[in-house]
């Protein structure tokens, strides 16, 4: 099957091979069957070229000194090939073709003649022979399509094994790309390749199970890092935190104070949130919620509507909603209410003042839309971890990828489009 990467089209191995072999083969068909033929013919040519030559010796040697110039003509008419004709000039043997008319075939036919002048009685005459080649082009032609048809029938065969072979022989490569397109570093814990008899890809399955555990061992360790570390500092963020809202709370301050402080507490909130989006990204690659049920997806949205309405005021936006109230998805809640929560905060932060959010929800997708930048966002890093569209934007640029995560491990998909200044997130169960 071809595929199209950077607007190029992409073949198959064997694909690719094959065609190799066709041109090598068109080549071949293309150079050897016209050389064959003049190969052929020029063969045939010296052999009638002989058999000419034959005829003239034997003349010399048996006709020729017995032959009067009276005998000529009749000697003429019982031989039908070879004749004596008055000298024409000729002072050597001339081979060359010509065409002559047969009355019995009543068609022009192809002869090659041999002009030799002779002498009969002290007097020149030329003697001429020829040799039809009817026969013999009928003999190369047939020769020639005999000869191509097996050149053909030995290209096909040669491609017919050269494909079944490969398949064969390329098979443990094939199964370690099916294999390695269905890793998934977060799931999958190793993956069991088909050893080989051939050299080449038994070193192939080597190095490949050698990345996968070096890759599958960093990627544990890098996983399990920021979950300790996410848990280490939920304790000193909160009590830091929970002081800096005590001072708050102190009237001795004067406003430059209050507003330092309440920037270093703005910023702590900030980093409370980054934390906990941190964890809840570890314990959802370390599979920590793991618990499936029946999920109402219309209530868990009617329960945060009127939180997220409140946020939604401080910049003016309407929120209008459209749900099906019987809508049954199985998914971990926390996982459900965590999607739901992060899709309004999405909606409301890249919002603009005096916007919208509109929130449909049928049997088999859900749609979040909001107004908000003028052009569509870059959707290559879109659902990458602390990538922002907005670079002056308040978030952690962890949303998106919660989102993301989350909807993968439910198996579901998600799709962002950009229509009517409308920026909607679908995502579809």
């Amino acid at each position: 099957m071809e595929q199209v990467i950077n607007g190029k089209m992409n073949k198959k191995l064997l694909q690719k091979t094959l065609n190799y072999y066709f041109i090598y083969a068109l080549v071949i068909l293309i150079t050897v069957g016209p050389a064959f033929y003049i190969i052929s013919n020029i063969l045939y040519e010296d052999d009638a070229n002989e058999d000419l030559y034959a005829i003239k010796k034997q003349f010399d040697k048996f006709t020729r000194d017995n032959l009067t110039i009276k005998d000529i003509a009749l000697w003429n008419k019982f031989n039908r090939d070879v004749n004596l004709e008055k000298n024409n000039g000729i002072q050597k043997d001339s081979l060359f073709d010509h065409s002559y008319y047969d009355a019995l075939n009543k068609e022009n036919e192809p002869f090659r003649v041999l002009n030799s002048p002779v002498k009969i009685e002290g007097k020149w005459f030329t003697f001429s022979a020829k040799i039809n080649m009817v026969e013999k082009e009928n003999l190369i032609g047939s020769t020639v399509i005999l000869f191509i048809s097996l050149l053909v029938l030995l290209i096909i065969g040669f491609f017919i094994i050269t494909k079944i072979i490969s398949q064969k022989l390329w098979q443990p490569f094939y199964a370690a790309l099916d294999k390695m397109e269905q890793f998934e570093i977060d799931k999958s814990a190793s993956v069991k390749l088909i050893t080989s008899t051939t050299e080449e890809f038994n070193r192939l399955n080597n190095a490949i199970d050698r990345l996968i555990h070096k890759n599958t061992s960093i990627y544990q360790s890098q996983r399990e890092f920021i979950e300790n570390a996410a848990h280490e500092l939920q304790t000193p963020i909160a009590i830091f935190k929970g002081k800096l809202e005590n001072i708050l709370q102190r009237k001795d301050l004067n406003s430059e104070q209050f507003k330092l402080i309440d920037d270093l507490n703005t910023t702590t909130s900030r980093l409370v949130k980054l934390n906990k989006n941190l964890l809840v990204l570890s314990k959802i690659d370390s599979n920590s919620y793991h618990e499936i049920e029946k999920i109402k997806l219309s209530e868990i949205i009617n329960n945060q509507l009127a939180f997220f309405s409140e946020q939604a005021l401080s910049k003016k936006i309407s929120i209008t909603t459209e749900l099906e109230e019987n809508v049954i998805v199985n998914s971990n809640h926390f996982l459900a209410e965590m999607l739901i929560s992060n899709l309004f905060l999405n909606t409301i932060n890249h919002n603009i003042f005096n916007g919208q959010i509109n929130i449909k929800l049928n049997n088999d997708r859900l749609l979040f839309s909001n107004t908000g930048a003028l052009l569509p966002l870059q959707t290559e890093k879109m659902y990458e971890r602390f990538s922002k569209s907005n670079p002056s934007s308040q978030g952690n640029g962890l949303g998106l990828s919660i989102i993301k995560k989350i909807v993968d491990t439910n198996h579901w998909s998600i799709n962002y489009s950009f229509i009517d200044r409308m920026h909607t997130f679908e995502i579809v169960f």
